[in-house]
């Protein structure tokens, strides 16, 4: 078997560093994508070929975070302009927007999409009603330092944070409180839920550690050839990706954590990083203003890449149009 070229597709449109994204689950119309970016503008794509479908437009800052809901209705995103909004992902129109008193960094749905957590430079974790968007929040504190990531955990009755105080805790929804706490050697930069709820992922300074989501024991830890900002395990658990500093997108052995192999094509530090709900791919944003797609696979045919003679790949690129939601 000829040896087969990775041929990323690109997503441009971004005028600014890609900083976050996020996958629906798998719909009808198959997944989606959305990438936070600090030019705040906020896209979401078709997530198996990358094509732009539409823009937020509403945000007066960088925006820092982004989610989806399961079904790809809704969207939410945190910026520098101290909110949180959620977004109608079909007609592309905010219908709330969460006042903070500090840059909002995570946002992230409940799986019934009735619930919204964010994370902010305040320290605080927020849970929003959003069939009551006028009441109070729920708020979490115990962090130390500005929050990067919450997300619902354990089937939404808990939450499970990272910030800059070296730190990951798990929080219990009914009383606020937190039930556990990891102490890192150096900040977490990415954390991510595996999609069967057992294993977490944690990228911190060059090294990418999985944990146990039921007592928070470390079940390995691998070193990367960079700083690392984010990983992201397959749905299957077999492999994992990583990206960071140095450029590259990685991918490992889960079990053993051998490289398999790495890509360069990135023009800046990756930061974020994530697999499709199908697995078959998985994408990456950069400090040089554009998402990539890579094939989980090279060489299968799925999405845009065709497979044709002589084990390469023919090149797509995909570009916005006018950058205006509908």
């Amino acid at each position: 078997m000829a040896n087969l070229r990775q041929t990323p597709l690109t997503c441009s449109g971004h005028t600014r560093p890609v900083v976050n994204l996020d996958f629906s689950d798998i719909t009808e119309s198959s997944y989606f994508l959305i990438s936070a970016c600090k030019d705040g503008m906020p896209m979401l794509r078709q997530g198996d070929t990358g094509d732009w479908i539409g823009t937020f437009v509403g945000h007066k800052g960088a925006v820092w975070g982004v989610a989806l809901n399961n079904h790809a209705t809704r969207a939410a995103s945190g910026a520098a302009d101290f909110t949180g909004k959620v977004w109608d992902a079909i007609s592309g129109e905010e219908l709330y927007s969460f006042q903070h008193n500090h840059i909002v960094k995570s946002v992230n749905f409940s799986k019934d999409s009735v619930h919204l957590s964010t994370g902010s430079n305040e320290k605080l974790i927020r849970i929003f009603d959003l069939n009551k968007p006028e009441a109070e929040p729920d708020v979490f504190s115990g962090h130390t330092a500005s929050i990067r990531h919450v997300l619902f955990f354990r089937n939404d009755t808990h939450l499970i944070s990272c910030a800059d105080d070296k730190t990951m805790r798990v929080w219990n929804r009914s009383n606020r409180q937190e039930i556990q706490k990891v102490v890192f050697p150096f900040n977490p930069n990415s954390l991510e839920v595996s999609k069967d709820g057992t294993v977490l992922t944690v990228a911190y300074s060059n090294k990418v550690a999985f944990y146990d989501a039921e007592n928070l024991t470390k079940i390995r830890e691998f070193t990367i050839p960079s700083p690392v900002n984010s990983a992201s395990l397959h749905p299957d658990k077999s492999i994992f990706v990583a990206g960071g500093d140095d450029l590259k997108v990685y991918k490992y052995d889960y079990q053993t954590g051998s490289e398999i192999e790495s890509f360069k094509g990135h023009f800046g530090p990756v930061h974020c990083i994530k697999f499709s709900p199908d697995g078959e791919l998985y994408a990456s944003g950069s400090e040089d203003g554009t998402l990539r797609l890579w094939q989980t696979t090279i060489g299968k045919t799925y999405g845009l890449w065709k497979c044709i003679e002589g084990g390469s790949l023919n090149d797509s690129l995909t570009a916005p149009k006018e950058v205006q939601a509908n």
